[in-house]
């Protein structure tokens, strides 16, 4: 079930908590996000990393760079580009990055303890 390419965006999040990456991805009205603890170039395929699930946030971040609200940090783009959505399940999504920097398939999957706790791992990277 490959779909028609969306916008994502990959933000590098400072200056609240550690340095983490946020990673969104268009979905209807509002972009689903990912805390991901590492920057996903660093890692190799089937390395995976700890995400978090976060609240849906608004599409506006797609080209944003700037103070974020309340004190939060700041974001700075890190890559952007289209995905293509092969599979998605209530604690699992395969998607198809074409970025600037990043390209290939990865998977968001929930961990069994469920809540907002996730991995990223890269399922083939181009």
């Amino acid at each position: 079930m490959i779909t028609m390419a969306k916008p994502f965006v990959i933000q590098i999040h400072s200056g609240f908590g550690p340095l983490h990456y946020d990673f969104m991805l268009a979905c209807g009205k509002a972009l689903a996000t990912w805390h991901l603890s590492r920057s996903p170039a660093e890692i190799g395929v089937s390395e995976p990393i700890a995400a978090r699930k976060l609240a849906d946030h608004r599409l506006e971040y797609l080209a944003y760079e700037g103070p974020v609200s309340r004190g939060r940090g700041e974001v700075k783009i890190f890559d952007k580009g289209t995905y293509e959505l092969a599979s998605m399940e209530e604690n699992s999504w395969r998607v198809c990055l074409r970025g600037r920097l990043l390209q290939g398939r990865c998977e968001l999957s929930q961990l069994p303890a469920g809540g907002d706790k996730w991995t990223f791992v890269w399922l083939e990277k181009a």
